[in-house]
């Protein structure tokens, strides 16, 4: 069962909101003269380069300014210090809540574990329990807590595609096992204090503005720069590549629809939580992704028409924390919310392509 939320006139806060989701997440809401109110949190964190994250909040800004009966209020701080969210709460009385902060990144988190467990564990129960406390005194209080969780809990996981019913009790990573956590945490907040919560598994996003240290942003380039690419598990890996457009979409569907709450036959609430994976659920082998990756390239003049790509990539071994294929189970999305994302990979790769063109060269 789902409870249908509108969104018009709705006080909305979003973690994470200079990130590439989040900075999606606020320019869309505030595109669609809903009269909305967006509150947005980020560190502003130097994983990768600041002038991306400026650049999306630039966006917002502009998106904001069309809309005078909407608003956007941006806080630059930390969700893993408690005062930081309870503070925002207090003063924003959020009705939505969709928390994206997080730190990213398999390898990442093999060298630098101390991140994750900050951003991804202390702060996300810093945001259940501000949600939690949001009910007090017989508030309304938070409506829905929407979540990012990712693709990576389903680990070495031999079943394709992914369903989220499947048992998830074996990751490969940190990252990883924190989502997991967050998934668990949020639905003991669910069962406890009757919040209703949907965690979303997003599968390998990309698109214009994305983060860096995805392997299509990081192979442009190092392409660019005449560096050599090294593609993993000699090729033999696919990825279920999900446009960032589809995944906005996805979210705002998700977000009108909490999961309803009931009483259970022992008087006590039935958590209201729900899980769903975000994809196309078309899983697309890594070479060739890479080749039309290189053709989008060249047609946006990024690389010149004679660039020797063969000579600046390598097929290496699988690095640890990687899994060979993710594929997605879309049916619960499809049922709940009549939604698959449809954009194809050549497509989407078009538009990074384009807009790499001339977020960077038109800067040299």
């Amino acid at each position: 069962m789902i409870t249908r939320i509108s969104l018009d006139h709705k006080r909305i806060l979003i973690t994470g909101a200079a990130g590439f989701i989040g900075g999606a997440l606020a320019e869309r809401l505030l595109s669609l003269h809903l009269s909305v109110s967006v509150l947005g949190i980020d560190n502003m964190n130097s994983y990768y380069d600041v002038r991306l994250k400026e650049w999306r909040l630039k966006k917002i800004e502009e998106a904001a300014a069309k809309d005078p009966d909407s608003s956007w209020t941006f806080i630059k701080g930390d969700i893993s210090n408690p005062d930081t969210v309870r503070s925002a709460f207090a003063s924003f009385h959020p009705d939505l809540v969709v928390n994206l902060a997080a730190q990213a990144g398999v390898r990442y988190s093999i060298t630098h574990p101390d991140d994750y467990i900050q951003s991804n564990l202390i702060g996300f129960y810093n945001v259940l329990e501000a949600c939690r406390h949001s009910c007090d005194d017989g508030a309304l209080g938070v409506q829905h807590f929407v979540y990012a969780s990712s693709s990576s809990v389903y680990g070495a996981n031999q079943k394709v595609p992914f369903s989220t019913d499947d048992k998830v009790d074996d990751p490969v990573s940190l990252y990883a096992a924190t989502k997991k956590s967050d998934e668990l945490m949020a639905h003991a907040y669910s069962k406890l204090y009757n919040i209703p919560s949907t965690g979303l598994r997003f599968f390998t996003v990309y698109g214009p503005a994305g983060r860096p240290d995805m392997a299509y942003f990081g192979f442009t380039n190092k392409l660019l720069k005449g560096e050599t690419i090294k593609i993993f598990n000699y090729g033999n890996c696919s990825r279920d590549f999900t446009y960032i457009d589809d995944i906005i979409e996805g979210i705002l569907r998700v977000l009108q629809g909490a999961p309803a709450k009931k009483t259970g036959e022992d008087g006590l609430p039935v958590p209201p939580y729900a899980l769903y994976n975000i994809a196309g659920g078309r899983p697309v082998n890594l070479l060739t992704f890479v080749d039309t990756l290189q053709q989008e390239l060249v047609r946006a003049d990024v690389l010149p028409k004679d660039f020797d790509f063969a000579s600046h990539r390598e097929l290496v071994p699988m690095q640890p924390g990687d899994v060979p294929v993710t594929f997605a189970d879309t049916t619960a999305l499809e049922r709940d919310f009549s939604y698959r994302p449809g954009i194809e990979l050549r497509d989407g790769l078009r538009r990074f392509a384009v807009w790499y063109h001339d977020f960077y060269q038109s800067r040299l």
